[in-house]
């Protein structure tokens, strides 16, 4: 047998190596980072953000609240009861992030709530609570709860600590993780009975709320138990702007 041309030796050796990159290219998994963008990207007051008041969003914060990243952080605003509002809407996403709250803390993350009346009642808001601030505190309004409407499956907020949330919703459907473990897998149009408002009348139910809407991050911390945010990030899911 003739042996082959060093120059086809090469060629062949090379076409090999091609192929076989392309073979690992296609079986390599997306990266888990890929389509996440961060929502604080900068230190100072965060741009596209707005501060509102605590019950109704349409509104100014009253007491002019001010909320700042710091060394990558976002620390709620000194001035108790106000929203920080994101101005874009989101429809179905992921968001995750860490939060650490103070013994007195109190927050909550407002998915896709109207710019107008209380994310709480009129969008959905995913709270962030230590029992300390109210040791008479429903499940459904400590961490992990949608307020006053639906507790978590299990409690693992981690008091004083920071503690990690994974938020997916996809149309009429929501799964929540807090320090890795699920605490809600849950469809809206399965919740169906009214929540009661703060003066006592009836909001809609969860099956009834927004499918789009804004984020917002809320501070009602007493005693200078601030809430901080880090590492807050979002990825758009398909089919969405």
């Amino acid at each position: 047998m003739k042996t082959p041309s060093p120059p086809f030796v090469v060629r062949f050796l090379v076409c090999a190596l091609f192929s076989t990159t392309l073979v690992v290219a296609e079986e390599m998994p997306e990266s888990e980072d890929a389509g996440f963008v961060a929502l604080f990207p900068k230190d100072g007051i965060p741009e596209g953000w707005v501060v509102r008041e605590w019950n109704d969003v349409s509104k100014p914060a009253v007491d002019g609240g001010k909320w700042e990243v710091k060394d990558g952080i976002l620390h709620g605003s000194e001035a108790r009861g106000c929203w920080l509002m994101c101005e874009r809407e989101y429809g179905d996403f992921i968001l995750e992030y860490d939060f650490k709250l103070g013994p007195r803390g109190n927050s909550g993350c407002a998915l896709r709530s109207p710019m107008k009346g209380d994310p709480a009642f009129d969008g959905l808001e995913l709270q962030m609570a230590d029992f300390r601030y109210n040791t008479e505190a429903k499940d459904s309004e400590l961490t992990g709860g949608f307020y006053r409407a639906l507790a978590p499956a299990k409690q693992v907020y981690k008091p004083e600590e920071w503690n990690h949330y994974r938020i997916e919703l996809r149309g009429d459907t929501a799964k929540v993780t807090l320090n890795g473990v699920l605490i809600h897998d849950i469809r809206f149009s399965d919740s169906k009975e009214t929540v009661k408002r703060h003066d006592g009348t009836d909001a809609s139910s969860l099956a009834e709320r927004p499918k789009r809407g804004h984020l917002g991050f809320q501070e009602l911390s007493r005693e200078n138990s601030r809430v901080m945010i880090r590492g807050a990030r979002i990825k758009v899911l398909e089919g969405e702007d």
